[in-house]
This record gives structure tokens, sequence and C-alpha cells, in this order.
């Protein structure tokens, strides 16, 4: 089969690979649409972090070179031993995360920070392939959905967002700011508006933030152009999700948010950050940290906020592309921050770019 596999930074082939087949609790997915993220870039450019090609993970037992893509969908070609729930040609969007769903975190519903996570297409071999073979606990049936495959590949990235507001405790009436509107950012300002939130999205590119508002930002604030003083101090919000991972963001976040709101901390930080915590206290603050999700509780509704409109997603990835074009349109330009779309999607299947498919 084809897969795209990452050796170490800067070293991304295009193989052929032998095709993989599901054990005991697992499906064989053809992939359909997969998606590359910052996480992806990072191990592009960086050091590997997540891909384990020196030393085996811990919980996956992967060594070598590896397959990436944490974010795809496709359709179930075999199921292996003891699987139920999953029928050959379903439709199924993966949430990549595995947990053990015994220890203390999974047995109260936080499998994101199970004692034995591990992620695929991060830790073990994903789906920027023709094939790719999940854990059933991974993977959301789509069978009885209108969603597309292509659409079912933004599910991941969405309950991401979904995850974070949820953290958060959005409801209906919060003001709430998103610092940073790409790839994660996106999906956080649409998680917040549909849970009835006044949103402000706040970035640097004007064709993030025009994307920013057709996904439910009624307000947005290019600090390129403006400062964000210019952010009414009359109404402070209630919640800051900071997603830009820059220490100075992370700041502002801290001096924006409103006595007794909530900063969010979605964007990783490259090193340790001073922050006042005096002011946390004096001004009651939290600070509320956000990892994954929950596939469980996330995911399935990630999916209902993709397929309750599901034409708006052509400005988040208006084009898909050719598996063989993950290094040279999506990695290369993500890299140098003009990839030119929120969310870069690929298609094993195709020769050609293609529009994305949004059923309509």
């Amino acid at each position: 089969m084809k897969a795209i596999v990452y050796h170490g930074p800067g070293d991304v082939r295009i193989e052929d690979r032998q095709e993989p087949e599901p054990g005991p609790g697992q499906i064989l997915v053809r992939v359909a649409t997969a998606g590359i993220c910052g996480t992806d870039v990072g191990e592009f450019v960086h050091q590997p972090h997540f891909f384990p090609i020196e030393d085996p993970h811990p919980h996956s037992g992967h060594l070598g070179p590896t397959v990436p893509g944490h974010e795809f969908s496709g359709w179930v070609a075999a199921a292996g031993p003891d699987v139920t729930g999953f029928d050959q040609g379903d439709l199924v969007a993966v949430g990549a995360g595995v947990s053990c769903g015994a220890c203390s975190p999974c047995l109260v519903g936080n499998t994101n920070l199970c004692i034995s996570y591990w992620t695929v297409g991060l830790h073990g071999d994903g789906g920027l392939a023709e094939l790719a073979v999940v854990p059933v606990s991974s993977a959301l049936s789509l069978a009885n959905s209108a969603i597309t495959p292509d659409l079912a590949a933004l599910a991941q990235p969405m309950s991401i967002g979904v995850h974070a507001t949820r953290r958060a405790r959005v409801t209906e009436g919060d003001r709430v700011v998103v610092l940073g509107v790409g790839g994660i950012g996106t999906f956080i300002v649409r998680a917040a508006a549909s849970a009835g939130a006044d949103v402000t999205a706040v970035d640097l590119d004007p064709n993030r933030l025009e994307v920013a508002r057709r996904l439910g930002a009624s307000t947005t604030l290019d600090v390129s152009a403006i400062g964000i003083d210019e952010l009414d101090e009359d109404r402070p919000p209630d919640v800051v999700f900071e997603c830009t991972g820059r220490p100075e963001s992370l700041i502002r976040g801290v001096n924006l948010v409103a006595d007794h709101g909530r900063l969010v901390v979605v964007g990783h930080q490259p090193e340790p950050v001073a922050v006042d915590f005096r002011q946390i206290a004096l001004d009651e603050l939290e600070l509320i940290g956000t990892q994954a999700h929950a596939i469980a509780t996330d995911l399935p509704v990630a999916v209902d906020l993709i397929t309750a409109d599901p034409r708006i997603w052509a400005v988040v990835a208006p084009t898909v592309y050719p598996l063989d074009q993950v290094v040279e349109t999506g990695l290369i330009p993500m890299a140098r921050g003009d990839a030119g779309q929120i969310k870069m999607l690929f298609d094993p299947a195709v020769q050609a770019p293609r529009p994305l498919d949004t059923g309509d």
C-alpha cells in the first residue's frame, strides 16, 4: 500500500508498505481523507518528540519510521477477532487516542489522561496511508450518519475544540476571546459559538479571522493592524482561550480575562512561563489546562456540530490534495505559515486536488 512515512526531521517519504492486518479489538480502515496539524509540522521541522523513531513507545510498542496521521476517516475494510458494532463498509471517524479503559482516569471518563495513553498516527502508524489499523475504542461508526468522509476527517480536531470548551464550562451568554484562530482555535470558535457564547477571535491573519467570522465569531480583531487594547474594557471576557503557544499571549490572557474568569491554556508553551499568581489569587481567576479529547463524550458531539451546517466547512478546508503532496503542499507551507487554508486534507485515492465534499 502507499503510505507517507516519517524517518526524521525533514525526512518524510512516500513508500510502498505491506498492508496491515487487524488484531483482536481492531479494525482495518481504508482511509478516505486524512488531515495534518501543527503537531505533525513540529515533528517535521524539529527533532521527533512524539514519533518513536529511536526508542520504542512504552505503550504502543512501536519503534522506527512511522506513518503519521491522527486525523482521518475511512471505511471498515476488515475486523479483527471479537469486534462488534462495526460492519464492513461502514464509514468511521477516528479519534486516534488509545486508552486502557481500566485505570482510574479511564473509569471516570477521562480517557485522554489514561496512564497508558498513546495515539494512532503519533506513537504508532496512522492514517496518512491507504490503509490503517485502529482499535475499535478509538473509532466512531458513522454508518447511520449523512456526514461525508471529508467532513468526518474533521471530527477529531473538532472534538479537541469541544473538549476545550467543556473544560472551560462555556455556556450561553458567556463572553469568550480566542487568542489565535489557527488549526485548533478555529474549532474552539465554532464550539463556543454553538454553545451560545459571544465570541471574539484575535489573530494576525485577516484570512483566518474571516474564517472565524464565518464559523460564528461575532467580533474579530486583527492585532497586526490594531492593538489588543481595542477590546472593550467595559466587557472583559468570562473565558479566554490561549491557542498560540506564545508566552506573551499567555500573559495577555491573564490580563484580559474578567475577575472570576477562566483562562484556558490550549497552546503548548515551548518553555516555562512566569505567571503572576498573585493576580490570579486576587482576581479569583481559574487557570485551566486542556489536553486532547475524551473520545466517548467529545467525538459524537463534534460530529453533530459538523453536520449541523455541513457547507460552512468549505471555508476551513476548501481543497483536498493527493496523498503524495503531503510534504510540498502541506508540511512545508504550514512550517512557513502560508498553507493557504486552515486545515490541510489529503485523499489517498486521487491524483489531483479536488474540492471538499460537504454533501451539498
